[in-house]
């Protein structure tokens, strides 16, 4: 049996990049068939998008814009040239947001995280993520019978009947969110069922804090973490190397600014952008609104690819202040007027039953009159006057926030 999926996850990286790349005109080409996509990227020539510099060229969509974007055109908002029927299955998430699956065998690209886990051929797995609407059940469901599982379609809840299933089939693996992993050794432990079968889990869908790895480690169960979205499948997952997660094959990820479509250096908080090498189903430059951050160096396991520290939390840091929005993109745009500034930070507080804001400026150099001119811009781009502090490189934390809301809850 060998210790990993396929030969791509031991290539060079720079045969995975010239790979990437090779095939991303194509899949621009195929995007461009669809209206949406025409009149988002009207004027580009796909077969000039060779390279990360030249991607970087093209708009970024954001999730949260789709509801709005599907509601208007529906079901896909217009970024889908082929009819709903030309897919193997079709799902809604929350917001909502209309997902179509491909009719590939393992359509979300779950199974090498599945693999990474240590599931093989043989395993039975409890599959207990949802299967009605939402893609999450189907996810895990395809990747183990890829990998050569079998699955039982389990799905969240019932307690009751989950033991049942447990103890007259023996599963070897689980699949599904920590939080109910949780709740289903809890339940056997209470009622003194016996499902010590089950070996390895990866789970999805919430945090896996130290905390409760450890718990469930100390009860015989080796978990792993997949990093996934309902849009785009599996993002990245965990290794035996324990040491950040290995983003898939046939995605091209960026880590961007939030608010901006521009890279972050190495190791630098930012959002998540995914531009996939679907045809069938393009999705380019996609921020799906989540932060993470670039780990240096190739991971232990013996995969290329790059790593990252996981799901850092949400990049969506729009603020109310004083009864009026303030974006992420609209402190970019504060950043994009003044080439004095190299990173900033809008602080929100209160005082007085007064909301109040502090734009914390990290500079290159302190030129005479910048403070004032900076106030200046940040009150014609928010329409709110607020202070503006000037800060050494290095000083902001790299935690990703643009926006940091600091007013106290309750």
């Amino acid at each position: 049996m060998t210790e990993h999926h396929d030969a791509l996850e031991t290539r060079s990286p720079a045969a995975r990049e010239a790979d990437l790349f090779a095939r991303l005109p194509a899949v621009l080409a195929a995007a461009l068939k669809a209206p949406a996509y025409a009149e988002r990227l009207a004027g580009i020539d796909p077969d000039a998008i060779t390279d990360r510099k030249a991607l970087t060229g093209l708009p970024i969509l954001r999730k949260a814009e789709l509801p709005a974007l599907q509601k208007a055109v529906l079901p896909f908002g217009g970024f889908v040239s082929e009819a709903a029927n030309s897919f193997g299955r079709l799902f809604t998430s929350p917001g909502p947001i209309f997902e179509p699956e491909g009719t590939a065998a393992d359509a979300w690209g779950a199974a090498r995280g599945l693999y990474a886990a240590g599931f093989r051929p043989g395993d039975i797995v409890l599959n207990t993520l949802s299967y009605h609407l939402t893609p999450g059940g189907f996810i895990m469901d395809s990747a183990a019978r890829a990998v050569g599982c079998t699955v039982i379609p389990a799905g969240p809840g019932n307690t009751e009947q989950q033991m049942e299933v447990i103890s007259a089939y023996r599963p070897s693996a689980y699949a599904g969110t920590p939080d109910f992993l949780k709740i289903l050794i809890e339940a056997a432990e209470t009622r003194g069922v016996d499902i010590s079968s089950i070996k390895r889990a990866v789970v999805s869908g919430a945090a896996f804090p130290p905390s409760l790895q450890a718990w469930v480690r100390e009860r015989g169960i080796d978990a792993y973490q997949l990093y996934a979205t309902a849009d785009v499948g599996v993002i990245a997952y965990e290794t035996a190397a324990r040491e950040g997660m290995v983003l898939n094959e046939n995605l091209i990820v960026e880590i961007v600014r939030p608010g901006t479509g521009d890279p972050v250096p190495e190791g630098e908080v930012g959002e998540v952008v995914i531009t996939n090498l679907d045809p069938h189903h393009p999705q380019i430059r996609l921020a799906v609104g989540d932060l993470t951050a670039i780990l240096p160096g190739a991971s232990a396991c013996g995969r290329s690819n790059t790593r990252i520290r996981g799901w850092m939390g949400r990049a969506d840091q729009t603020a109310k202040i004083k009864g009026m929005f303030v974006r992420p993109e609209q402190v970019a745009e504060i950043a994009r007027r003044h080439a004095e500034i190299a990173k900033l930070r809008l602080v929100v507080g209160r005082a007085n039953e007064t909301d109040t804001m502090t734009l914390k400026a990290e500079t290159y150099t302190e030129a005479a009159g910048l403070i004032d001119a900076v106030s200046s811009t940040l009150q014609q781009v928010t329409k709110l006057k607020g202070a503006v502090e000037i800060l050494p490189l290095g000083a902001l934390p790299n935690d990703g926030k643009v926006i940091a809301d600091e007013r106290p809850v309750g």
